[in-house]
């Protein structure tokens, strides 16, 4: 009798979910300038310092993998699991996009309306993994909080600097 466990598989959730969440991350950072163009904008009060954003971004991150990771292991089906990857990926999208039109292409105005549809990603992972994994559910709560608290900023740096000039 053998009682060795089964080798991990090269795929398991754990690994694919937190290799995306760091790619997304990383993506995320390459995109972030925080230059002379950002350093000039007139920021809201309410803003926290810079030096928050990557702890914070990094709890989300590790959260966001591992709500991935559970909701995968609880769903209840292929077809399930391929709309959770589905989801993601469009959530990942939407996020790398954000900081591409704010801080790339220096289009607060852009990112204002684009973080809505971030928004709601966010929350239809939420809807449809509760269904199967409220824990999984529930660990991207601290997501859609903060991006609601990013969306008050945004909004409030387009209300202080527009209007904003097209790049093109």
């Amino acid at each position: 009798m053998n009682n060795e466990s089964p080798p991990t598989k090269i795929f398991s959730p754990v690994w694919v979910s937190g290799l995306a969440a760091l790619g997304v991350a990383v993506t995320g950072g390459l995109l972030t300038e925080i230059g002379p163009w950002y350093k000039s904008l007139v920021q809201p009060a309410f803003k926290p310092p810079d030096v928050w954003f990557g702890p914070v971004w990094t709890t989300i991150f590790i959260l966001a993998a591992a709500s991935a990771a559970v909701a995968w292991k609880q769903a209840p089906d292929r077809t399930s699991r391929c709309w959770l990857v589905g989801l993601f990926a469009l959530n990942a999208g939407l996020n790398t996009l954000w900081s591409l039109l704010f801080f790339k292409l220096h289009r607060p105005d852009w990112a204002l309306l684009e973080v809505g549809f971030l928004w709601l990603s966010i929350a239809t992972l939420m809807w449809t993994m509760k269904s199967y994994s409220s824990r999984a559910s529930a660990l991207l709560w601290p997501y859609l909080l903060w991006v609601s608290f990013a969306t008050a900023i945004n909004y409030a740096t387009v209300q202080l600097n527009g209007p904003f000039s097209p790049v093109f």
